[in-house]
């Protein structure tokens, strides 16, 4: 059910917003199964409090097939390259449903070969990391995932976009608990925060990013049409250029300069490719599992017991908050998803 609390916002429970998502990508014309698929990522980051990742995602998929960049009604197809790896060609389609697709070879092939990798080729991102690693970690995987994007991050040192903002994901498995996982970009902040932040009126920090001629700007407006930061400075940039290739020439599939010239000024999501390795702990450790994942117990709480915040921490704990008492969207989006395809 959905419930106005107030003048500018809307309080909808997880399974209205479910629904509201999937009904709203099927007037855009996606296929029903990229439609649950697609509006099941959208929906989790909306649940873990990652209001950029989240149901805020519609408008920037709805856009994406509005202007020819996805292939609405794609259908994926699985192939095995060698013994431990797996290919899926999402034959231009949204990432999601090549993924759900391919999740179980490569779990398949990690438990019987101790690693195995599989490459997502031709689909369209626009939505964050961690549902991939984190659906492997529940099943016992330890698990990283890359993606390049649209380059629109320069090097350290540079002012002209090469980069996109290049996601690094990792996922542990914890006995009795949630997975730890971290997502970040490699930019000094995800896109859609600077997107936020640009519908809101709201300056951004002058770190952030530069304008079109090169100068730092808070103008959130002229950072997305100038070129973003790496975090970290040539670490996260060293981190940009390895995504780059790891998820571009090793699979077969295209940089973030490439996914930009394919787009060809449409103003869709990026195109391209995305890497996800998934080891099996058994598979260096043996009956020795339960011992050694105790130890990394020991580390987290080590972290923990001094103060210190574990990445995910914060998601679940929206999540538990999300499970219980939904979620609220501001008035001005809720609006803007109701004209989607209206």
């Amino acid at each position: 059910m959905s419930e106005a609390t107030g003048q500018d916002d809307v309080h909808l429970d997880l399974d209205t917003l479910r629904v509201l998502a999937q009904d709203r990508l099927r007037a855009v014309g996606l296929a029903p199964d990229h439609a649950v698929a697609v509006a099941e990522t959208m929906v989790a980051g909306e649940r873990d409090g990652c209001a950029s990742h989240g149901i805020y995602r519609l408008l920037v998929a709805a856009n994406s097939v509005a202007r020819g960049v996805v292939v609405p009604d794609a259908v994926p197809v699985v192939t095995e390259p060698a013994r431990a790896l797996a290919r899926v060609d999402g034959g231009g389609g949204f990432a999601q449903l090549a993924f759900a697709r391919g999740l179980p070879l490569l779990v398949e092939k990690a438990r019987a070969n101790g690693i195995a990798a599989l490459a997502l080729n031709n689909v369209v991102h626009f939505a964050a990391l961690w549902p991939e690693v984190e659906a492997l970690a529940e099943q016992g995987l330890v698990a990283l995932a890359f993606t390049p994007s649209h380059a629109w991050v320069a090097p350290e040192g540079g002012t002209k976009p090469v980069f996109g903002t290049n996601p690094v994901a990792f996922g542990w498995p914890r006995p009795g608990g949630m997975p730890f996982v971290f997502d970040f970009a490699t930019s000094v902040v995800a896109r859609g925060e600077i997107e936020l932040h640009r519908r809101a009126g709201r300056p951004v920090p002058d770190d952030w990013g530069y304008d079109a001629q090169g100068r730092p700007t808070t103008d959130a407006e002229q950072v997305l049409a100038g070129a973003m930061r790496t975090f970290g400075g040539h670490k996260g940039s060293a981190l940009a250029a390895m995504v780059e290739l790891i998820a571009g020439p090793l699979i077969g599939d295209l940089t973030s300069a490439e996914s930009l010239a394919a787009d060809a000024a449409r103003g869709g999501s990026p195109i391209g490719g995305e890497l996800i390795v998934a080891i099996d702990p058994a598979g260096f450790l043996g009956d020795a599992v339960a011992t050694h994942l105790a130890r990394a117990e020991a580390m987290f709480a080590a972290i923990e017991v001094q103060g210190a915040r574990l990445p995910s921490s914060r998601r679940h704990a929206a999540r538990r908050h999300s499970l219980a008492h939904g979620v609220t969207l501001s008035r001005a989006l809720y609006d803007d998803i109701l004209r989607i395809a209206a």
